[in-house]
């Protein structure tokens, strides 16, 4: 037992130096590699400050922007409470015939085109519909597009609960695009009085108020300022090479056209004068 005992602590010896070596590496944060260094000044948090806090605040917001428009939808069924059962046509159908004094309702013209729908001479306002679960519940909501006049476009999401559908979303706007990021709907307008700037707004199912509501509307650049040239490199044009026409062979007994066999190979052609397009 006892030979065995030497080399032991002869290890716990050069452990407990190695240990102490390594410790005094790490306190001296300015010899060795690898030492901890102070990364400066933490900077102050600056919290808001509330300009004219006298100013008492508003209890009436001044206008609509459209949280409110919900409602049911007449005499639609969803059975199984699927919207995909329904049809959008008539589901817009049923809506503007039963509510024409809505802040949001449909225009004469376009309510005479979407009473046309079906027929072949009248295109439908109503575009395709699209599916998607934006209140979370599992199941898809309704999304219709409709088209009016002077570039306006409308977005109606619909929920089919209780074996009909309930409106969730109504909004009317100059619609650059429409998309989806994940249970948001994202609407993009562009701005008439801010050239090369975009409105985005982004409506979000609210739990509380059984709705979509707005809950980011935001600016953004979306193009350089300026008139400059454009950083899109312009498509070129190539002309296609002329397909040589191959020449009848003589019938048997007739010779060749000696003018043919002398005749030099075509001139190429001129190059086009500086500044001409292909």
């Amino acid at each position: 037992m006892g030979p065995r005992g030497v080399p032991i602590a002869a290890t716990g010896v050069l452990c407990a130096l190695g240990l102490a070596l390594a410790l005094t590496g790490c306190g001296d944060g300015s010899g060795g590699q690898g030492g901890l260094k102070s990364a400066g000044t933490t900077p102050t948090a600056v919290g808001p400050a509330r300009l004219w806090p006298d100013l008492p605040p508003a209890t009436n917001p001044p206008i609509d922007y459209g949280e409110s428009n919900t409602g049911r939808v007449p005499g639609i069924k969803a059975p199984g409470d699927d919207v995909h059962a329904v049809d959008p046509v008539a589901v817009v159908r049923a809506e503007e015939h039963a509510r024409t004094a809505a802040p949001d309702a449909l225009d004469e013209r376009t309510l005479r085109a979407l009473d046309a729908c079906g027929s072949a001479s009248a295109g439908c306002p109503v575009l395709r519909p699209y599916y998607h679960d934006l209140s979370g519940n599992g199941r898809d909501e309704l999304i219709v597009g409709i088209r009016m006049p002077d570039q306006q476009f409308g977005v109606r999401v619909y929920l089919a609960e209780n074996g009909g559908l309930t409106r969730i979303m109504s909004t009317v706007d100059q619609v650059v695009s429409v998309e989806i990021a994940g249970r948001d709907l994202i609407m993009r307008s562009s701005s008439a009085g801010i050239p090369g700037y975009e409105y985005r707004t982004a409506w979000t199912w609210d739990e509380q108020q059984r709705s979509m509501l707005p809950t980011r509307d935001e600016i953004i650049r979306v193009k350089p300022p300026g008139t400059g040239p454009s950083t899109v490199p312009a498509p070129r044009l190539v002309s296609p090479a002329p397909t040589p026409t191959p020449t009848p062979a003589p019938p048997p007994g007739v010779a060749p056209d000696s003018r043919a066999a002398s005749a030099s190979p075509p001139a190429s052609a001129a190059p086009a004068p500086a500044g001409s397009r292909p």
